[in-house]
């Protein structure tokens, strides 16, 4: 099967998600910067989780670029992928009217970090079928940022109890180390590309 229906649904949840986050941003009652002051944590962990949406999605498509076709395994594992992020409204509004409290500080760092199993899992499922020679397990290799994200979010959760400020910054980190394409996806998907 072509890739094509799987990115474009996977395209349209995650339209949605980003949509579900921004309905959580309530408007301010007054004019004044105070007015704002309230609405500051939901504002916060709404940026950071459109941020992590975006590379999810980014990571994704260039993914599917390499991809030649998919099996069942492939969509369920993606359909994983996407359980794991259509909980980041829910998470985002409980962190955020909390005021970034512990428990769902670390229930935060829990979906991040299923959501990174999740897209490892989806991306040892193409890598398998499309074979240990192909673009797209090369491209993939050992995949040493999924890793550090991992033990990052795995270090996280447990400090939501300590200093949950602690977390909310490993999380950030998480996120600057994503915000950047990875290179070698990114030479894959270019010597892929038909020649003009």
């Amino acid at each position: 099967m072509p890739t094509g229906r799987l990115e474009a649904f996977s395209d349209g949840v995650l339209a949605i998600l980003i949509t579900i986050l921004v309905l959580e941003l309530k408007v301010p009652h007054g004019t004044d910067w105070a007015a704002l002051e309230p609405i500051a944590p939901v504002f916060l962990t709404y940026v950071l989780s459109f941020i992590y949406i975006g590379i999810y999605w980014n990571n994704h498509h260039h993914m599917l670029q390499v991809t030649e076709h998919v099996n069942g395994k492939i969509l369920w594992a993606n359909l994983h992928l996407l359980f794991w992020l259509s909980l980041v409204p829910f998470v985002t509004g409980w962190m955020g009217e909390n005021h970034f409290a512990p428990l769902p500080t670390a229930v935060y760092g829990f979906v991040l970090l299923c959501s990174g199993v999740s897209y490892n899992i989806l991306s040892r499922a193409i890598a398998k079928e499309e074979g240990a020679d192909s673009a797209f397990a090369k491209a993939v290799g050992r995949d040493t940022k999924g890793m550090i994200s991992a033990v990052l979010y795995a270090v996280a959760i447990p400090l939501a109890f300590v200093r949950e400020w602690i977390s909310d910054a490993i999380y950030v980190i998480v996120a600057m180390i994503w915000l950047i394409p990875d290179r070698r996806m990114e030479s894959a998907v270019a010597a892929a590309a038909p020649k003009e």
